[in-house]
């Protein structure tokens, strides 16, 4: 790996070109050096753009984590949170999951992420700039048993996080996803949440919280990923900061565990189901031992379990996750 790949990426960033040259002046090196943490980027899957004569360039302009502007993004919660920000890293859930003795309210962000995880074994697919992907662990004085419903949880923090930002076509689907809604009625996943417990089920617990979000993502890459997607600036039609992003994740993050540690998913229940893309409407349930229901969704538990009306009356879903693909026009009632 090379060390200096990342300085060069951060003078990159602004999308124009720079020598070979005046980059070896500019780090004391030989610029064999500067082509090898440019191979390096590559490598991470960085397009980067070499012409004869010019130097070197990125396609276009990126932005990359700062945090100071995390840190005002955050306003008088920043006192909570103790935040990180990698270049590179495995997968920032991995991370966290690995130390020992993480403070509470740990974050850690990364500019590339090269083995992302989702939910279900799927890869989250991230690129430099044009995704945010970050975990949080936070501390519960609950064992891991009261948790239920947590994932949920986070999906009011993002939800309230991009109506702040005047992201207002945002919608949830149980259990972590947040989506776009088109026309068609067709979901385009923006963002995702993966959770992973510390602790014993009943003593004190801890949870890594992994969020991944669509910043501004090329289309080809959009197109690689194994379902449809959208990202931030497509819905939005604005530029959104990806440290001011940040700074708002996690500052309405604050806000919504604190009130799930005193209240648990009761007290976020009301307002999730008005954010359910599904509510009241036909589901195929896609279930862990590979069998599926269909069914109506009449409504999610207050321990974030899905309720939902089938064939074999009103059923109740822990795991699983919905699916339109194959329903007829008709809907059970």
């Amino acid at each position: 790996m090379s060390n200096l790949t990342f300085p060069i990426l951060n003078l990159l960033a602004d999308g124009q070109f720079h020598s070979g040259e005046a980059l070896a002046q500019r780090f004391k090196v030989t610029r064999a050096t500067i082509w090898n943490a440019i191979q390096h980027a590559e490598s991470l899957g960085v397009e980067v753009f070499s012409v004869r004569g010019r130097g070197y360039k990125l396609p276009q302009a990126i932005d990359l984590l700062d945090e100071k502007v995390v840190l005002v993004a955050l306003g008088e919660q920043r006192a909570w949170f103790k935040l990180q920000i990698l270049d590179e890293v495995a997968s920032t859930n991995t991370y966290l999951m690995q130390q020992k003795g993480v403070a509470h309210a740990t974050c850690v962000a990364a500019h590339i992420q090269t083995k992302g995880k989702g939910r279900r074994g799927r890869a989250w697919v991230s690129r430099l700039g044009a995704s945010l992907t970050f975990s949080l662990l936070w501390r519960f004085s609950c064992g891991a048993a009261g948790l239920s419903g947590l994932s949920l949880a986070v999906g009011v923090a993002l939800i309230r996080a991009f109506n702040s930002l005047g992201v207002n076509n945002v919608q949830l689907k149980w259990p972590n996803d947040v989506l776009v809604i088109d026309n068609n009625g067709h979901g385009k996943k923006l963002a995702g949440i993966l959770i992973e417990l510390q602790g014993d089920l009943e003593g004190p617990s801890a949870a890594v919280i992994g969020v991944g979000v669509n910043l501004n993502l090329p289309k080809n890459v959009l197109q690689s990923i194994d379902q449809p997607a959208i990202d931030l600036v497509s819905a939005s039609q604005q530029k959104i900061v990806q440290s001011v992003l940040l700074g708002t994740i996690l500052k309405h993050l604050a806000e919504v565990l604190s009130s799930f540690e005193s209240r648990g998913f009761i007290g976020l229940q009301a307002e999730w189901i008005s954010y359910h893309a599904y509510q009241n409407q036909q589901v195929k349930m896609l279930l862990p031992n590979g069998t599926a229901q269909i069914g109506v969704v009449k409504n999610v538990a207050d321990d974030g379990i899905l309720l939902v009306e089938t064939a074999l009356g009103l059923q109740r879903f822990s795991a699983g996750e919905i699916s339109l693909r194959g329903l007829n026009a008709e809907a059970i009632a």
